[in-house]
């Protein structure tokens, strides 16, 4: 078994898309989810060691899942409160975003059901879908016209899953057209909203929020690892999706619960993140200096306008891995993105403006750039 899996690793190898796990210490963060600087925050650190002392009485651990012994009331207020903030009727949270999505799509869906997902899609929501008994079909991406056409073809209950703000390329879905073509064809629209949840939104409630359709999407997914710097994540929605999901969703039933200092450090985020509008303009000023800045390089095109995920394509993408490697040698944390994460001839750097970063660094990163191209 050994010699197989050994075989598998050597293809990756040969197609240099092997990964492995590394640490970096030192360099500048041009890689992590952390737009806000929430998971380095000494504010948010400090308010979660006092705000612990009040739940003493809880255990560590939730002990068992919530509907054995895992339950308690921090769970419930928590759940209140992020349903509030992002504007829906209830919540249910899951231990991670990936759980959260795998634990909605596998069980909402039902046999005879279609859905429709953008074939940008984030991993998690397809492995979700894969569990689920419905028919399920992908359009291009961000391509209302495509997802009109196929909709002339589903039967059952219909849904339309795509994401806010996708991961990889940056760019925003078009919820707006989207709301108003599920509306017109019965769908049901779902929203993951895993790099919108803290960056849109007068508060940071997420891109849905921002543009006033939370009437219109039937469940939002947040999650809370990236800009909130926390983890754990949670289905926001009408309270009988809640309570469906507490009795079908595997992915709720069949695990321990979020320990308790998980659930405090996910209030003290929500506590601050209202506060964060300084953050949230200034990480969208930096990501336009870069990109603008960027596209001026020869060699070098880069997408997508108004966004701090930037995908960067050098005219020599097999080179990606080195470059990478030379840019982390200049002291920028830099990843390369390649196949099967995105497909095969859209290979990129995915470089991550956060508020944090400086123009200092930002200037020091396009001069990196500009050297290695």
């Amino acid at each position: 078994m050994s010699q197989k899996l050994q075989q598998k690793l050597a293809e990756r190898a040969a197609q240099n898309t092997l990964r492995t796990l590394k640490t970096t210490t030192g360099l500048v963060d041009f890689c992590s989810n952390d737009y806000l600087g929430l998971a380095r925050s000494e504010r948010l650190r400090a308010l979660i060691q006092q705000e612990e002392e009040h739940y003493r009485h809880l255990p560590l651990g939730a002990t068992g899942s919530r509907l054995l012994s895992g339950n308690h009331s921090l769970f419930e207020e928590l759940e209140d409160t992020i349903a509030s903030y992002h504007q829906g009727e209830a919540a249910l949270l899951f231990n991670s975003g990936y759980t959260a999505n795998v634990g909605l799509l596998s069980a909402l869906p039902q046999r005879g059901d279609t859905v429709f997902y953008d074939e940008a899609s984030h991993a998690s929501m397809k492995d979700g879908l894969r569990l689920s008994y419905a028919k399920t079909y992908s359009f291009r991406h961000n391509s209302v016209e495509d997802l009109r056409q196929k909709l002339k073809h589903a039967t059952g209950q219909v849904y339309v899953v795509v994401e806010s703000v996708y991961s990889m390329d940056g760019d925003q879905a078009p919820l707006r057209e989207l709301a108003q073509l599920c509306n017109a064809q019965g769908a049901t629209l779902i929203v993951d909203e895993a790099h919108a949840v803290g960056l849109y939104g007068e508060k940071g409630e997420g891109l849905t929020v921002a543009l006033g359709l939370q009437e219109q999407v039937f469940a939002q997914v947040i999650t809370c690892g990236k800009a909130m710097g926390c983890h754990g994540a949670a289905v926001v929605g009408p309270r009988v999706l809640r309570d469906f999901l507490i009795n079908y969703s595997r992915a709720f039933i069949y695990t321990t619960g979020l320990p308790t200092h998980a659930l405090v450090a996910l209030k003290c985020a929500y506590t601050l993140l209202p506060e964060l509008k300084p953050e949230r303009e200034r990480v969208q000023q930096l990501a336009t200096r870069l990109y603008l800045k960027l596209n001026k390089l020869s060699g070098i095109r880069c997408t997508p306008e108004n966004s701090m995920i930037l995908s960067v394509f050098p005219q020599q993408p097999q080179q990606l891995k080195a470059l990478a490697a030379a840019l982390q040698q200049d002291g920028f944390d830099v990843r390369p993105v390649l196949p099967p994460t995105v497909p095969a001839g859209t290979e990129r750097l995915r470089v991550i403006v956060h508020a944090y970063n400086t123009e200092d660094e930002i200037d020091g990163l396009v001069q990196a750039l500009a050297k290695g191209t």
